[in-house]
């Protein structure tokens, strides 16, 4: 067994803002590539199916993190985990620095996945145990702000980078490199808050586990992650499509800055379910997801930027009150001892949701068009969306 506790005060209260800069940083690198994949598209003649599938080995590298190493910050120590996986993020870089054909591409996603999977867990930890006493609540939110603030960033840096600034392929990465150094400098200068590690551990299948008695309540709040988290693929992986192709915006920094909504407004949602409430957050944010995705619908329809805009903070909104009132209902619900294993379970489908329904935008793009593939998607995750929320209008979680 491993044993987390806190540094002394006066170390604490530099930490956990560090802690969340380097999650930030860390998780910018995840999206940079989003503004770009046209410009891939224009020099390596691939197709849209083929930008979703290198996007969705990012999430295959994530949900195999997830299962592979997901408490591995236990065993071996919050800092070394991390410095991983910035070691893997800039790996991630390099690929695309020097990419010059599609396996580079590959190659570059999967290694962001890694990193992405073991920040999820290590760098969400390390912002709480950093917390001084009293300062739980903040830095709960430090670290959505970190993670979602982060994957906003990131499209939002390379698309101004790519529109502005000489070599639109190279220098968003070059910038990103400068940055996770910062990061590995602010890593090593955290406390270490694991004071029993594990020598000689090893990498072990967690497989997914959820007990009998909280099925309901996972498959409800799970189909309203992979709902959410569909939204969130649609915009990293097919809205720079979308921009430039139906609404024929071809600025890469407006494509970015469209992306970095969809992320502004999911770390608004999670940091509104206080004031919302752990029973409403979930139904509630399923139906304001509904919302944003008939938006979305409406803005492929009829081409028009600003309803694309719109569908963006109001999906957003949602994804972040659904997603944090989803994670509050499982952690209510979930046996003390099969906490750790249900929520990862309960990530594994999150990120199925953020790589499977894109493939299919993908595919049905090749048939009907990027179009009618993008009003398909709307159609069928709003039917989801609904369809969750009515159900958990009529059994609404419990409260912790």
């Amino acid at each position: 067994m491993s044993r987390a506790t806190g540094p002394t005060r006066p170390k604490r209260r530099l930490g956990y803002p560090a802690a969340a800069a380097v999650f930030a940083i860390g998780m910018a690198g995840t999206t940079l590539p989003t503004p770009l994949y046209r410009l891939y598209r224009e020099e390596l003649g691939f197709s849209e199916l083929m930008v979703t599938v290198v996007f969705a080995v990012y999430a295959l590298g994530v949900i195999a993190t997830l299962l592979l190493a997901g408490n591995v910050s236990d065993e071996a120590g919050r800092r070394p985990v991390l410095l991983a996986a910035l070691g893997f993020s800039s790996a991630s870089a390099l690929c695309f620095i020097f990419e010059g054909a599609l396996p580079a591409l590959f190659a570059g996603r999967l290694l962001s996945g890694f990193a992405a999977g073991l920040l999820s867990g290590a760098a969400t930890v390390t912002v709480m145990e950093l917390a001084p006493p009293g300062r739980a609540a903040r830095a709960g939110l430090a670290a959505t702000a970190a993670n979602m603030g982060g994957l906003g960033c990131g499209p939002l840096l390379s698309g101004l980078l790519a529109e502005y600034a000489p070599w639109p392929l190279r220098l968003p990465f070059v910038v990103h490199l400068a940055l996770i150094a910062v990061a590995a400098a602010l890593t090593c200068l955290l406390p270490e808050t694991v004071t029993f590690r594990v020598r000689g551990f090893r990498l072990r299948p967690q497989g997914l586990a959820v007990p009998p008695e909280m099925r309901g309540v996972f498959a409800a709040s799970a189909l309203a992650a992979f709902a959410g988290f569909s939204l969130l693929g649609l915009f990293t992986a097919v809205a720079p499509a979308f921009v430039a192709e139906t609404l024929d915006v071809h600025n890469l920094a407006l494509t970015g800055l469209v992306v970095f909504s969809v992320f502004l407004a999911s770390t608004a949602g999670q940091a509104l379910m206080g004031r919302v409430g752990e029973r409403l957050a979930l139904p509630g944010g399923c139906f304001v997801l509904v919302g944003g995705l008939v938006l979305v619908g409406a803005s492929l329809l009829f081409a028009a930027l600003p309803l694309l805009v719109a569908g963006a903070l109001c999906g957003g909104l949602g994804q972040g009150l659904a997603f944090r009132g989803a994670v509050a209902a499982i952690s209510a619900a979930a046996p003390p001892e099969h906490r750790a294993a249900t929520v990862s379970a309960f990530f594994v489908i999150a990120y199925l949701g953020i790589s499977l329904p894109v493939v299919g935008v993908g595919a049905l793009t090749v048939g009907i068009g990027l179009r009618n593939a993008g009003l398909t998607f709307s159609g069928c995750v709003l039917a989801l969306a609904l369809g969750v929320g009515l159900y958990l209008t009529r059994k609404p979680p419990a409260s912790r």
